[in-house]
């Protein structure tokens, strides 16, 4: 009898830990759903981007750099995304960037500007989101672009219909910078600058929140 009721406990025993172990995979399976992210905001691939630095020499790197460049003004998250060309002793501003023409502002694809709160942009509200920044050069004076389809090759899909807004912005003379670069500057508790910089130009982008 004793055996009878060894074997019969040994067997649930058995039975209890076969269920548990069936059921732990689909448990940790749940958990690890559960604690993925929700958001459904696009967001820009950053891996394999670099930070461009300051650089008035010269570098041996041929074609354009993934890079990124992030900064904070008041509880905003800006981040650019974009190309960096080099000037290797090229002829930029109307030769490799023609005048007057819609440019990405980098090189392959369309630059683009992520933002994780509201900004005011040329005095007008921009909601949260991912946009394509584009610029429009000119001898004198630039028009500066936030264009609702943050994703598209160059300006081949660009359409004046998707602007958000746009400002017109005056270059400023700087030192040489070999690669195009980005720079997010606070400039006080809620205001900020999107600078871009390449060759001797320096475009200034005012942000506020």
């Amino acid at each position: 009898m004793a055996k009878k009721f060894t074997s019969c406990f040994l067997l649930t025993s058995l039975s209890f830990f076969l269920m548990f172990c069936n059921q732990s995979p689909s448990s940790e399976r749940v958990q690890e759903r559960d604690s993925l992210p929700t958001s459904t905001a696009p967001q820009s691939k950053t891996e394999d981007a670099v930070t461009i630095a300051e650089q008035s020499e010269p570098d041996t790197l041929k074609g354009s750099l993934k890079a990124v460049a992030m900064g904070k003004i008041g509880s905003v998250n800006l981040q650019i995304n974009y190309h960096s060309p080099a000037v290797r002793n090229r002829v930029v501003w109307g030769g490799l960037v023609p005048y007057d023409q819609v440019w990405v502002t980098g090189a392959h694809s369309a630059t683009s500007l992520q933002t994780d709160g509201p900004i005011i942009l040329g005095g007008k509200k921009i909601p949260a989101g991912q946009y394509a920044l584009f610029t429009i050069p000119g001898k004198q004076e630039w028009k500066v672009i936030l264009n609702k389809k943050w994703e598209q090759h160059l300006a081949d899909e660009y359409s004046e219909k998707e602007d958000v807004v746009r400002l017109q912005m005056q270059p400023e003379t700087s030192q040489h910078q070999e690669r195009l670069r980005y720079e997010i500057k606070l400039e006080g508790e809620k205001n900020g600058s999107i600078i871009m910089r390449w060759e001797k130009l320096t475009v200034s982008i005012p942000i506020s929140i």
